[in-house]
């Protein structure tokens, strides 16, 4: 019996997370595992007041993402995972500590349980990276129209979009496909989605 496989899609705010993960899961019959955006209890105070939401909205993703891959990992057959607790770490939280919206001591102990998670979970075997330009995802972000995200500033975006870069530049616990959002349309031109299928299968 072949052993089930874990993709995972990293990327910015409206970089089409959400879609390319629909998307292959109708291709390949996969099991999608979303974001729980909707049920952070924090998530529109944090948009509102990063200061003083920033630990506690990023406590809760840490720890919903850990039990999401533990439901995951309990899941039958290849589970594709839109956005994995890695990313809530070496992203999200380290921007905001690095802006003093998470100060030092609780940033020890956000690293520590982190670390702890981490090193439980099984790293995918597949990391598809969704890299987009500031523009491209603030007319996204602007279409898509969710009410919490109209107003997140460009400057927080393109501080992310840096932390992907220095992250991706070391990261070693899977191979990584890059994808250039912003050029490549898998969902209507058909060039594009078969080189899409022909670089996912060619690491799985």
């Amino acid at each position: 019996m072949a052993r089930k496989k874990f993709i995972a899609i990293a990327g910015n705010i409206g970089a089409g997370k959400t879609e390319l993960t629909s998307f292959l899961c109708r291709k390949y019959g996969l099991t999608p595992f979303f974001e729980p955006n909707e049920e952070n209890p924090y998530l529109a105070d944090f948009y509102r007041d990063m200061k003083t939401w920033a630990f506690r909205s990023q406590l809760f993703f840490l720890t919903a993402k850990f039990r999401l891959q533990r439901q995951m990992e309990r899941s039958q057959g290849t589970a594709l995972q839109d956005r994995t607790l890695y990313e809530d770490a070496e992203i999200f939280a380290k921007n905001l500590h690095r802006q003093r919206f998470i100060d030092k001591r609780d940033w020890g102990m956000y690293r520590d349980l982190y670390e702890t998670f981490s090193q439980t979970l099984a790293p995918p075997d597949l990391m598809i990276y969704l890299r987009c330009p500031v523009r491209t995802l603030r007319q996204r972000i602007r279409l898509r129209g969710r009410e919490m995200e109209q107003d997140i500033p460009p400057a927080y975006l393109k501080r992310l979009n840096g932390l992907y870069e220095e992250w991706f530049s070391g990261y070693k616990l899977s191979p990584v496909l890059v994808l250039p959002t912003d050029k490549l349309d898998y969902l209507t031109n058909l060039v594009d989605r078969v080189d899409l299928f022909q670089q996912i299968e060619k690491h799985l």
